[in-house]
Parts: C-alpha cells; sequence; structure tokens
C-alpha cells in the first residue's frame, strides 16, 4: 500500500493512487461528468449554457481539491476536467430521448455506481493517509533513537580515549 522511496519520501502504492496523467479516479470523473449530464439534462438548459455550466463545475471541484491540499500533478487536474466533459456530452444528448422511467432508473444507476466508487476511493485514500502517518511516525522515533545511540557511543568513546577518526 505504501512505500519508502530512496529521497525518504513516502509512496503510495495502492489502486487508488494519484497517476500523472490518469487513474482509478479518472473513471469517477467520467461517472461524475455523466451524473451532471443527467443533472443539467433534466433542467432543460440548451446545450451550450450546459456545457459551460459542466465545465466550471468540473473546474471548480479540482480548484477545491487544489484548496484541500489534495496532491496531484497538474495533468492530472486537466485529465479529471477532460473525463468529466468526454462523459458529459454524450450523456447530454442520449438522455433526450428517454422516457421518464428510462431517465430515472438510468440516472439512478450512474449516480448509484458513482457514488460507491467514490466511497471506496476515499476511504482507501484515508486509509492509506493513516498508513503513512504511522509509518512517519515510526521512521522519525526510530532516527531519534539511532541519533540518541550514536552520541550515547561517541561518548563513551571519548571516555574510553577512542577516536573515532583512528579507526
Amino acid at each position: 500500500m505504501m512505500r519508502l522511496t530512496r529521497d525518504g519520501k513516502f509512496e503510495r502504492t495502492d489502486i487508488w493512487r494519484e497517476g500523472k496523467w490518469i487513474d482509478l479516479w479518472s473513471v469517477v470523473h467520467l461517472l461524475s461528468g455523466a451524473s451532471v449530464g443527467f443533472s443539467i439534462a433534466w433542467l432543460g438548459f440548451g446545450f451550450a449554457a450546459s456545457a459551460v455550466i459542466a465545465f466550471l463545475l468540473f473546474v471548480a471541484y479540482e480548484l477545491w481539491e487544489a484548496m484541500v491540499k489534495i496532491h496531484e500533478t497538474p495533468q492530472n487536474r486537466s485529465m479529471d476536467v477532460v473525463a468529466g466533459m468526454v462523459s458529459f456530452v454524450p450523456v447530454f444528448f442520449l438522455v433526450q430521448g428517454l422516457s421518464q422511467p428510462d431517465f430515472i432508473l438510468a440516472f439512478g444507476l450512474v449516480l448509484t455506481v458513482n457514488i460507491v466508487l467514490a466511497t471506496f476511493g476515499w476511504l482507501a485514500s484515508r486509509k492509506a493517509e493513516e498508513f503513512e502517518q504511522r509509518l512517519r511516525s515510526e521512521f522519525l522515533a526510530q532516527r531519534e533513537r539511532l541519533r540518541e545511540r550514536r552520541v550515547r557511543l561517541r561518548t563513551a568513546m571519548k571516555r574510553r580515549g577512542v577516536s573515532i577518526r583512528d579507526r
């Protein structure tokens, strides 16, 4: 789930880790784009206004993620918006011809899968964050113990008159 890199950084290795361009969260963004397509189509706006609203919603969400310090590459943030728009456009047009029961059923299905996947991803991210904090604390504690041992060893060697440089 997590590994320590050579430069001392913790790196997630689970399937929900953030990718440079796309990742499993891209599926959630595709489903979110479809959910927004259903929602805005239901409101009855024209395509141009709907596309602008959807785009602004996706950009606002990415800005919110940046504000709450969700770490992503700029490419990934851009692709999240693209993924939302890629699914928004066809869904917006496809739902125009659906009967009300079919619309409700399809929207409910897409929204449910979207919420379930987002929840699994969020829980995995929280678990990884907690695990990282435990690893970081343990790493710092062990580093401090090693520093204390080194100081004690040097002090003991000085008392005996042994120079570390002599060795």
